[in-house]
């Protein structure tokens, strides 16, 4: 299991977000493109399948649905993609399982993509 860690406070992508479409198109490939880069730079290894869960660690209590960050979590696994880590996102490459939001008081805001081969 290899944990990727970004130190975004927020998903940089939600479902609530009214983006004009190149503004998400930046961000999307922003997102793709940080993802790709540290599968590489932590010599994340090509899989025939993989499990992937992404995870916003928050620092306070206040009301998150995490059906919101589903929009980071597809640009992650298209990063994974990119990255050569498996040929595609479909369910036959890649189990991708509901994101979470957990809670932990005084540590700081990020994203964690937990890639399982």
């Amino acid at each position: 299991m290899t944990v990727l860690t970004f130190d975004w406070p927020r998903p940089p992508l939600n479902a609530n977000q009214r983006l004009h479409w190149a503004q998400k198109a930046k961000a999307t490939k922003r997102v793709r493109a940080a993802t790709c880069w540290y599968a590489l730079a932590t010599k994340l290894k090509a899989n025939s399948r993989i499990i992937v869960q992404l995870t916003w660690v928050v620092a306070d209590k206040r009301r998150r649905d995490s059906d919101n960050i589903y929009p980071t979590f597809k640009a992650m696994c298209d990063g994974l993609v990119d990255a050569g880590i498996v040929p595609d996102d479909t369910p036959e490459y890649m189990d991708k399982r509901a994101p979470l939001i957990r809670y932990e008081p005084g540590g700081s805001a990020r994203l964690e993509l937990k890639v399982t081969a």
